[in-house]
C-alpha cells in the first residue's frame, strides 16, 4: 500500500487487547472485514503484562505456602528455596502458550493486523507508524478504540531503580528482603500477598481507611485480618508525602509521621489510567474527561461511528468487562439485538490469599438504592470443603428489603473466585434468597457456602445462625 492511499474496512480497531481482540474476533465471525491496529503484541496488558503472568505467580506462590505448610497435612516436605528464574520461565511458558493460541486464532479468521502506533486522523481513519517502516492509513465504516490503560504513578514519586510500577514488579529478577507497596487496591494487594508468601517483609500504606475500598466493607475487614495474621503490616488513612531512593533501597516518608518507611522497594499501586493521550482523540472531536473516553450506552463516542471499550471507558478496569465491550460493539455492528451489561453486573476477584471476589452492590451502596435490605453471613469455618482446604472467610449476601431479589454477594477465602459464576447469575437473574435455596449444591464442595448463605436469607439456616 502507497503512503498516500486509504484501505478500507468494515470495521478498524485500535488496540489489540482484550477489548481489541475480541471485537475484531466477533465482527470477522460475523461476515466483516477487519483490521486490527496493535503496536506491541496481541493480547495487551492481561497477557503480557496484567492479568496471566501476576496469576502465574500468585499459583507459584502458593506452592511455596503448600510445601511450608506440609507438615499440617502429615506430609513430610521441606522448602528449600525459590528458584526466581524457574519461576519466571513457568510464568513466560503460560504467556507464551496462550499469545502463540490468540496469534493462530486471529489469522484463522482472516483479521489483517497492522503492526505499528496508530493515531486517529479523522473520518474514522486511523494513520500508522508501521513497526517495520514506513506508514499506512485505514478507514472503517466504524472505528472502535481499545487502547488499554496503563500504571499511574503520584506526584513527586519518580519512578525507577527500587521505586517501580507493577510492569517492572512482574520481572524482578531476584526476591527482596522487604516492600512497601503504596496502594491497597487489587494491585497493591496481590502482590503484597505474592510477596508475602515468597518471604519478604511487605508493608502496604493505603490513603483510604481501608484495604479494597471499592469492595464491601466486611470483605475489607475480611481481609485485612487475613493479612496480618500472615504478617503484612497494614498502613491505612497514610498519606505518603515522600519516597527517595537510599543506598539501602527506598525510604518512605508518611504526612504527620516522624518516623519514615524503610524497605529495598517500593512498588507504586495506585491504579491505572486510560491510554489516550497522543492518540489525536480531541482532534478528531472525541470528548475526554480526566482522560476517559465519553460514550453512550452504546459505547458510541461523540463522533458517529466511533467507539471505545475497555479501560479507556470510566467504569471498572477489568480484563473481562473489556472482552465483554467488545463483542457487545461488534454484535451492534451487525444489526444483532443486544443489551448492555451493567458495571455492577461483571464479577470482580481479586486472586489475593485469601481471595476477594464479588458482584452486585456493596450494603452501602444497596442502602442508598434501596432503602431496606437484609444481610446473611455464613462463615467458611462450617463448611467441609473450607476445613479440608484451610481457608477462612466466608459469604455475605446483600438482598433489597425483606423478600426481594439478591443485590449483592461478597465472599472471601481461597478459590472463592470460582463461585463467582453462580454467584453472577443469581445476581443478574434477579434471583431471591428462596429461589438458591431450594438448589442443591454437591457436597462438599465450596459452592455450598452460596447455598448456605441464601438459606440462611430464606430464614432457613441449616449450620449457620439465622
Amino acid at each position: 500500500m502507497s503512503a498516500d492511499s486509504t484501505e478500507t474496512a468494515d470495521v478498524v480497531v485500535l488496540g489489540g487487547g482484550s477489548g481489541g481482540y475480541s471485537c475484531a474476533l466477533r465482527a470477522a465471525q460475523l461476515g466483516m472485514s477487519v483490521v486490527l491496529v496493535e503496536s506491541g503484541k496481541l493480547g495487551g496488558t492481561c497477557l503480557h503484562n496484567g492479568c496471566i503472568p501476576t496469576k502465574a505467580l500468585l499459583h507459584a506462590a502458593e506452592i511455596v505456602d503448600s510445601v511450608r505448610s506440609a507438615a499440617d497435612f502429615g506430609i513430610k516436605a521441606s522448602l528449600d528455596g525459590v528458584d526466581i528464574t524457574a519461576v519466571h520461565a513457568y510464568k513466560q511458558k503460560v504467556v507464551d502458550g496462550l499469545y502463540r493460541g490468540l496469534e493462530g486464532l486471529i489469522a484463522s479468521r482472516a483479521i489483517r493486523v497492522v503492526r505499528g502506533h496508530g493515531r486517529v486522523v479523522g473520518d474514522r481513519t486511523v494513520a500508522v507508524d508501521l513497526a517495520d517502516g514506513g506508514t499506512s492509513r485505514h478507514r472503517g465504516e466504524a472505528l472502535v478504540l481499545a487502547t488499554g490503560s496503563q500504571s499511574r504513578t503520584l506526584p513527586g514519586i519518580d519512578i525507577g531503580g527500587p521505586i517501580m510500577t507493577s510492569d517492572r514488579a512482574l520481572e524482578l529478577d531476584s526476591i527482596p528482603r522487604s516492600a512497601i507497596v503504596l496502594g491497597g487496591g487489587v494491585i497493591g494487594c496481590e502482590f503484597a500477598s505474592l510477596w508475602a508468601s515468597l518471604g519478604v517483609e511487605v508493608t502496604i500504606v493505603e490513603a483510604a481507611p481501608r484495604l479494597v475500598p471499592t469492595e464491601d466493607e466486611w470483605s475489607s475487614k475480611q481481609l485485612t485480618r487475613a493479612f496480618r495474621k500472615r504478617g503484612i503490616t497494614i498502613r491505612t488513612g497514610a498519606m505518603l508525602s515522600a519516597a527517595r531512593v537510599t543506598d539501602a533501597g527506598v525510604t518512605v516518608d508518611l504526612a504527620g509521621e516522624s518516623e519514615p518507611l524503610h524497605a529495598d522497594i517500593l512498588l507504586v499501586a495506585v491504579g491505572r489510567g486510560p491510554r489516550t493521550s497522543g492518540l489525536g482523540l480531541e482532534e478528531a472531536g472525541i470528548r475526554l474527561d480526566h482522560g476517559f473516553v465519553e460514550v453512550d450506552d452504546a459505547l458510541q463516542t461523540t463522533v458517529a461511528g466511533v467507539y471505545a471499550v475497555g479501560d479507556i471507558v470510566p467504569g471498572p478496569q477489568l480484563a473481562h468487562r473489556g472482552f465483554a465491550n467488545g463483542i457487545f460493539v461488534a454484535e451492534q455492528l451487525a444489526g444483532l439485538d443486544c443489551v448492555p451489561v451493567a458495571d455492577s453486573g461483571i464479577p470482580r476477584v481479586t486472586y489475593s490469599h485469601p481471595e476477594v471476589a464479588s458482584i452486585g452492590l456493596t450494603e452501602a451502596e444497596a442502602v442508598e438504592r434501596h432503602g431496606d435490605v437484609t444481610t446473611a453471613i455464613y462463615d467458611l469455618g462450617g463448611n467441609g470443603k473450607s476445613r479440608i482446604l484451610q481457608t477462612s472467610g466466608g459469604v455475605k449476601i446483600v438482598r433489597a428489603g425483606s423478600d426481594g431479589p439478591v443485590v449483592g454477594i461478597h465472599l472471601v477465602g481461597d478459590r472463592v473466585g470460582e463461585l463467582i459464576g453462580e454467584a453472577q447469575l443469581i445476581y443478574n437473574w434477579e434471583a431471591t434468597a428462596d429461589d438458591v435455596a431450594n438448589l442443591v449444591h454437591a457436597h462438599p464442595t465450596l459452592a455450598e457456602a452460596l447455598g448456605e448463605a441464601h438459606l440462611a436469607l430464606a430464614g432457613k439456616p441449616l449450620h449457620a445462625h439465622a
